[in-house]
């Protein structure tokens, strides 16, 4: 039986094309002058540190540490500081009404639903905890931060690393065959089975569906019913 689900955002509740057309445009736009107008501050500073200690460049080169971050974002890279910085900078778009997030319908109704059965709904995203709770909280849907029990990001670990599950799984502290996973990369998905966990893979917008053996395949949230699981 499902009593706890865990959900990715990108291309899951939420479309591609929030993340990469509106949200990292606007972080590699607003970035730089933020980090410029904030290095000193204590969270902007923390993150600066963690930059430096990734490469080589010393911590007083803020222009250079910019480079480095506006070149991760560039190349879609999912490095913690960078994520962290990152929220930071969508924050500010977010409550000065710049973007709401996107969710997808089914997503919408399916969230709300679970949570009014009293299933315990958790985030693993490769967006900063801060920067997923700024999703869920500015979102089209309304603020849905209530639905979600926890939250997980690269901090816990590599999102294509079973070990990672097995972090999620104990501080969750449920039994794996209780939990389900959501995500349209199907290499985080194998992750998560090889610790127990069921899964579902949201194939939105992949042409045609694509089986698997290990994981059910569907194109929206409205395709899963947890019961399928009862008596697995």
């Amino acid at each position: 039986m499902i009593k706890t689900i865990v959900t990715d955002i990108e291309g899951t509740t939420s479309s591609i094309d929030f993340v990469h057309q509106v949200l990292f445009p606007y972080a590699a736009k607003n970035l730089p002058a933020f980090i410029l107008a904030n290095h000193a501050s204590s969270p902007v500073k923390s993150a600066l540190q963690e930059v430096t200690a990734l490469t080589d460049i010393a911590s007083n080169d803020i222009e250079a540490l910019i480079t480095q971050l506006l070149s991760w974002i560039a190349d879609d890279q999912k490095v913690t500081p960078l994520k962290q910085l990152q929220g930071l900078v969508w924050e500010y778009g977010y409550r000065n009404g710049d973007y709401k997030a996107h969710i997808y319908d089914d997503a919408l109704s399916a969230l709300q639903h679970w949570h009014q059965q009293n299933i315990e709904l958790y985030v693993y995203s490769s967006g900063s905890i801060y920067a997923q709770k700024l999703f869920f909280g500015f979102n089209e849907g309304g603020d849905l931060t209530g639905f979600f029990k926890g939250y997980f990001d690269t901090v816990t670990g590599p999102k294509r690393e079973a070990q990672s599950y097995q972090k999620i799984q104990q501080a969750i502290a449920k039994p794996a065959n209780e939990i389900l996973f959501l995500s349209d990369i199907v290499e985080e998905l194998d992750a998560a089975a090889d610790i127990g966990m069921h899964t579902a893979w949201l194939q939105r917008e992949q042409g045609e569906m694509t089986p698997h053996a290990r994981h059910l395949c569907v194109r929206s949230f409205t395709e899963i019913e947890l019961t399928r699981w009862d008596t697995l």
